[in-house]
């Protein structure tokens, strides 16, 4: 049985301020949560200080992106070793923003994934299809091409570890959600792929949908088999909001 994961990603928003007062508010609302892990990524400047506020919570702390290197010359970056001191359990890799607004590479997704679990952070790694992508029926191949790429220097003995997060470029931050179908179709395919490269262990993968999640949808997602959690973006913004996605079983019962 796949444990259920919801990470917020915060992206570039609130100040140290702002997502301490965050933090401090939600950590009582889901602190009778057991059958989910709960995961926040602040942006960088702030990680400190919320690991400090959650300390002593069920909720888990993440970097919202790594560079693979553990040190050297490379401004503005941080490394493994940086986001362990933090306490980091989790940190995002591949997200649909650095890959197209930044020019990631899935072979530097996967350099990054691998850094992080030989330092002991488990990554989150992000794929996706965009709007035209879609359209031309490529959906699949893309997928598969990210997913060969992001995950090429995984371990079968550790595949277990990283966490997939399927996220239609087109769905993100739009308004527009995948139906639970088109989502369970996607999140189906990638599923296959993960048992056909990492055989029992791609069965025991949980695989997150991101892309406008929201509490009033997100137990329709969470109903269909291969949807293990959410990647959270703008809905995670609001204590109550993040809240009620986690919480999103006693809305279904």
């Amino acid at each position: 049985m796949r444990k259920a994961i919801f990470a917020a990603n915060w992206k570039m928003h609130k100040t140290i301020s702002e997502a301490v007062a965050f933090a401090t508010a939600f950590a009582p609302l889901v602190a009778d949560v057991t059958n989910a892990e709960i995961v926040i990524a602040p942006p960088f400047p702030a990680l400190a200080a919320v690991g400090a506020a959650l300390r002593g919570t069920r909720v888990l702390l993440a970097a919202q992106n790594v560079h693979p290197e553990k040190q050297g010359a490379f401004t503005g970056e941080v490394s493994p070793p940086m986001l362990v001191d933090l306490g980091c359990a989790y940190a995002i890799v591949g997200h649909s923003e650095r890959r197209h607004l930044f020019g990631e590479s899935s072979a530097f997704v996967a350099k990054k994934a691998a850094a992080l679990l030989a330092h002991g952070v488990r990554p989150i790694v992000c794929v996706g299809e965009t709007l035209a992508e879609r359209e031309a029926n490529r959906t699949f191949a893309v997928l598969e091409e990210q997913l060969g790429g992001s995950l090429a220097e995984l371990p079968i003995e550790r595949a277990t570890d990283v966490v997939i997060a399927y996220e239609p470029v087109w769905a993100i931050g739009t308004g527009r959600t995948a139906t639970p179908a088109i989502a369970q179709e996607a999140h189906a395919m990638i599923r296959g792929w993960l048992q056909k490269r990492f055989g029992a262990a791609g069965n025991a993968i949980r695989i997150q949908y991101g892309g406008s999640v929201k509490p009033d949808n997100v137990a329709e997602l969470m109903a269909e088999p291969d949807i293990d959690g959410a990647l959270v973006g703008g809905a995670s913004l609001e204590a109550a909001s993040f809240a009620g996605i986690v919480r999103y079983q006693e809305k279904s019962q």
